[in-house]
C-alpha cells in the first residue's frame, strides 16, 4: 500500500488494518517456522507498510495537538 493512500485513511481504518498487519506477521511467522513460506519477502512488506501507518498515526496524532 502506498504512503499516499495510508494518508487518506482515518485513525479507525488506519488501526484496523494494523491489527491485520499485525495477525498475518504471526501467522507468516508460523509459515516459516515450519518451512511452508512461499514469499519470504512478505514477512519484510508487512513491516514495513506497520511502519508506514504508524508513521501516518503519529502524523496525525501531532497535527491534531496544534
Amino acid at each position: 500500500m502506498k504512503i499516499d493512500e495510508i494518508r487518506d485513511m482515518n485513525t479507525e481504518e488506519l488501526n484496523a488494518r494494523l491489527e491485520e498487519l499485525r495477525i498475518e506477521i504471526f501467522n507468516l511467522r508460523f509459515q516459516k517456522a515450519k518451512n511452508l513460506l512461499d514469499r519470504t519477502d512478505r514477512i519484510r512488506l508487512a513491516r514495513r507498510e506497520i511502519a508506514r501507518i504508524n508513521t501516518v498515526i503519529k502524523e496525525k496524532e501531532l497535527k491534531a495537538q496544534r
